[in-house]
């Protein structure tokens, strides 16, 4: 599988966004906890993304639904939702699509004649591994550095590592 830098700068900036500090606003006395508003500046230096990249990426974000923004001196990113409902796969999808296609198809629209026949199959057990890791991933695992213990177990074998 092959991560893009796009995909890798979207899952960058959700996360500067999860783990930025929650202020605490108090109308009428009573505290309540907001969602932090982040600048698009912000996340650029934190993560080292070229600001016009950043742009492009924020404006995917948020056609997907995944942050949201306001503009002017008080303006910024926030999450559309929670980041522990936010899988690794959600924002794969969003800026790049399916997670597993064919010379552009989905899987299970692939057909092959023949010895090739099988193949099929193969193409769809991929697709459900990956998606076992990136549904299952949530920016809040990773803003919290809690990853779940499958990935923690897969990552502890040796054979993990080794370049093939």
């Amino acid at each position: 599988m092959h991560i893009t830098a796009r995909v890798d700068y979207a899952v960058r900036t959700l996360l500067e966004i999860a783990r930025a500090p929650r202020p605490n606003q108090a109308p009428g006395g009573i505290a309540v906890q907001v969602a932090p508003v982040v600048k698009a500046d912000a996340i650029s230096t934190a993560q080292r993304i070229p600001p016009k990249v950043l742009e492009t990426v924020l404006a995917e974000l948020r056609r997907a639904d995944l942050v949201t923004s306001r503009r002017g001196p008080d303006g910024g990113y926030w999450l559309a939702r929670p980041a522990a409902a936010i899988s690794i796969a959600d924002v794969i999808r969003a800026i790049e699509g399916p997670l597993a296609s064919v010379r552009g198809e989905r899987p299970e629209d692939v057909r092959y004649p023949g010895a090739a026949e099988p193949l099929q199959r193969v193409w769809i057990a991929l697709r459900v591994n990956i998606r076992v890791v990136l549904e299952n991933v949530s920016i809040d695992d990773i803003a919290q550095n809690r990853l779940p213990g499958f990935v923690e177990a897969l990552t502890e074998d040796p054979g993990a590592w080794a370049r093939r």
